[in-house]
């Protein structure tokens, strides 16, 4: 590897709050919050929505996703106009 031109590769904890768990890996994303691991050691922690602890297609169960907003801009901008 070239010196100097790879961004910084380190341990953070990936957190998934919908599910409560969370995860030890190494990444390039960096966070301002810090957690205290298992192992004493404090590392940075990103927040995550959805992993395989909370995602549908692993664990088999659905889960409702509030899309009625989504829907709603969609039929405004794209919706029939009236033809008055």
């Amino acid at each position: 590897m070239k010196p100097g031109i790879h961004p910084d590769y380190h341990p953070v904890v990936f957190r998934d709050r919908s599910a409560d768990v969370s995860f030890l890996t190494r990444s390039t994303r960096t966070s301002e919050a810090t957690i205290q691991w298992e192992d004493g050691t404090t590392y940075p922690v990103i927040d995550v929505e959805v992993s395989s602890a909370s995602h549908p297609f692993y664990t088999g169960n659905s889960r409702v996703v509030d899309t009625a907003g989504r829907v709603e801009k969609f039929r405004r901008r794209y919706g029939k106009k009236d033809a008055s």
